[in-house]
């Protein structure tokens, strides 16, 4: 008896502490505590990467299942949002990385918000959206700002909440849902900045970046992803209308560096996809990763991945921030491996080509790379009335799922595709819109896990796989945790890629696992589908 009554006393404790403590100082987004992980990559720099090596290599194969939680999405106790009642028959689709703060994980579903206990995977608080379905869609996260949570939803509006209840502070909308504009964005927490951002991919919009206040959800400033009148990159679209219906849609969280004050979004294709008659010109700052002074909203630098897109190949890939030697020099860097199929590394204080080179085999669009580290495009490889065999195919190499790297490796790991298809321009008309083309025939010849020697770009080890693009995480163990795309959640040597260790879960995972450190012990936590499974050693 005395020990059970210890137990529940050592429970009861935890549910304290996980019902009022909460709170998260800016600057442990910057330095996380091994308890924590507080935005959607872990830290600022985008790696996934965790310090954490109580499991590791030599002893991964000891890992044991802690706890699973079914999440469930019947409406909670905190329900906000202007629309009727919420549905009972919403399902979970869990492509989050979750949030921890002292002992209570944040996770979001489409329009819903939960916070689980860390220890033991119980439901502490729900809360739900009354806005449009949005079942199809995942949501890539939270933010946190001191006992404050913000999230975006697919109906465009920024939603923030009390940390410890789930109750709502304020919502605001972002853009016009009925433009076809969509949002699935975490928020980004910078100093008194929520970072947000909105896509529209069918039809033809405008997309942006902004930074909202904590405290009032009011608007601090307003980046266009397409350039407007009056900014340099607007002399790279043929008219305003062309502007107006550009695309550059922000879909995946950004990335920042303290030091230099500079916030790394990632943006979207160009619009209409897959035919460019109407817009003549490199398209500026689609399928781009823009510099911003996150204070002001100011443009430092950008760099445009793949120049007047027609292959629905967007930037949404996550721009990894690292540091490292480069011709005897240390340098900062950014790395991106981008849905074409090429890796790119460049200098992150001025935008510059440090890097480009393909990380898979087969590419066939491009002539070659520009002194400025630019694919220069094949025309011949544009979609075509009569069809254009391309590889890759619309899906692209990689995908928003986000890669990692580990820097006692050197090694940037990112789950590929190789593939052709026959793109096809559909719409030949001096206007066109919305999807323009199609793509037909083709296939994909292999999917594999790979890791790129960041200094090179050479490959330095592949795995097969049954999946391409899927979300990582690596750790200071030497351990890279992955899939199979079979279902099966992996741990591999990150160094030699060999598997060491897996679970089977109900269905494969499905979002971006974390690692985390509680009572001496260390987490390993993913989703699969609606479940959520927390790894440990007993």
């Amino acid at each position: 008896m005395k020990s059970k009554s210890l137990t529940l006393l050592a429970a009861f404790a935890g549910l304290a502490a996980a019902s009022w403590s909460q709170t998260l100082p800016p600057d442990a987004i910057a330095h996380p505590k091994p308890d924590s992980w507080p935005t959607f990559h872990g830290d600022y720099s985008g790696r996934h990467y965790s310090p954490l090596k109580e499991i590791n290599a030599e002893n991964v194969h000891n890992l044991t299942l802690a706890w699973v939680n079914q999440i469930s999405m019947t409406p909670g106790d905190n329900i906000g949002g202007p629309g009727p009642a919420p549905s009972n028959t919403a399902f979970a689709n869990t492509r989050c990385a979750p949030l921890l703060v002292d002992g209570v994980l944040y996770i979001t579903e489409p329009n819903t918000v939960l916070a689980i206990d860390a220890r033991t995977g119980r439901e502490i608080w729900k809360y739900t959206w009354k806005g449009l379905p949005a079942f199809a869609l995942g949501n890539r996260g939270v933010g946190i700002y001191g006992d404050w949570l913000f999230f975006e939803t697919y109906d465009n509006h920024l939603v923030s909440l009390d940390i410890k209840t789930g109750k709502e502070r304020w919502n605001k909308e972002m853009a016009d849902v009925k433009r076809d504009y969509f949002s699935s964005v975490a928020p980004l927490v910078i100093k008194n900045h929520v970072i947000v951002g909105v896509g529209g991919d069918f039809l033809d919009v405008p997309n942006f970046a902004e930074a909202r206040d904590p405290e009032t959800g009011a608007v601090q400033w307003h980046f266009w992803t397409t350039a407007h009148e009056g900014d340099p990159g607007f002399k790279t679209w043929p008219n305003k209308n062309a502007v107006e219906h550009g695309g550059g849609g922000v879909w995946y969280p950004p990335t920042y560096d303290p030091e230099l004050n500079l916030v790394y979004i990632p943006t979207g294709n160009a619009n209409p996809v897959m035919a460019g008659q109407s817009r003549e010109g490199d398209n500026l700052y689609t399928a781009s990763v823009v510099a911003l002074n996150p204070d002001t909203g100011k443009m430092a630098w950008h760099f445009q991945y793949s120049p007047h897109d027609t292959h629905d190949w967007d930037a949404a890939q996550t721009p990894i921030l690292f540091d490292a030697t480069i011709d005897g020099k240390p340098r900062k860097l950014l790395a991106q491996a981008h849905r074409s199929g090429l890796f790119f590394v460049l200098d992150r204080t001025d935008g510059k080509s440090i890097l480009t080179a393909p990380f898979v085999e087969g590419l066939n669009w491009y002539k070659g790379i520009a002194p400025n580290g630019q694919p220069i495009r094949d025309p011949l490889k544009e979609p075509q009335v009569a069809g254009s065999l391309t590889s890759p195919n619309s899906s692209g190499s990689t995908g928003w799922p986000n890669p990692a790297y580990n820097p006692d490796t050197g090694l940037f790991y990112v789950g590929t595709t190789q593939s052709y298809t026959i793109f096809y321009k559909t719409d030949t008309d001096d206007q066109p819109e919305g999807y323009s083309g199609t793509e037909r025939g083709g296939g994909i010849t292999k999917t594999e896990l790979r890791a790129i020697d960041v200094k090179t770009g050479k490959i330095a080890w592949k795995h097969a796989t049954n999946v391409g693009a899927q979300s990582l995480l690596t750790t200071a163990g030497n351990l890279l945790f992955g899939s199979d795309g079979s279902g099966n959640f992996i741990a591999f040597d990150a160094r030699t890629g060999e598997p060491l260790w897996h679970a089977g879960l109900r269905s494969s995972p499905s979002n971006a696992p974390i690692s985390y450190m509680l009572d001496g012990h260390q987490y390993v936590l993913v989703a699969g589908g609606e479940n959520l499974y927390a790894f440990r050693f007993q």
